[in-house]
């Protein structure tokens, strides 16, 4: 069974700043971590679920406008993690943040998996 397991989350002030991780695991005939895009979503009570950052199989990453330049994403295969490190946070990125991984195996479709959320509040 693949397991994702965020941690990190917690109260900061504004300006502050967390690192999220989300540990990967799974049997390696059906889950291989380096095989996975990985991204980060966040919700916020009564918002939709959006892409905060993602990073490739080959590391590239991409962002959402609102965290350029404050977010950073990044693997860890060897550790099969990838973390969130979140600089100069503002009140309007308190939000659950969840852990996401599409595996991509050799044969068959993708696979997604989620984690069960962290959450992030950021007082003004």
């Amino acid at each position: 069974q693949v397991q994702l397991v965020e941690s990190g989350g917690g109260l900061v002030q504004a300006g502050g700043s967390l690192r999220l991780s989300c540990a990967a695991s799974g049997p390696a005939s059906t889950f291989v971590f380096s095989n996975c895009y990985m991204g980060w979503y966040r919700q916020a009570p009564g918002k939709q679920r959006e892409l905060v950052a993602g990073i490739t199989i080959g590391g590239s990453t991409n962002y959402a406008d609102s965290v350029k330049g404050r977010f950073t994403i990044s693997r860890d295969n060897a550790k099969n993690t990838v973390y969130l490190q979140m600089n100069s946070l503002k009140p309007e990125d308190s939000a659950v943040y969840y852990c996401s991984a599409r595996y991509i195996p050799q044969v068959g479709p993708p696979r997604d998996y989620w984690g069960q959320g962290t959450q992030v509040t950021v007082s003004s």
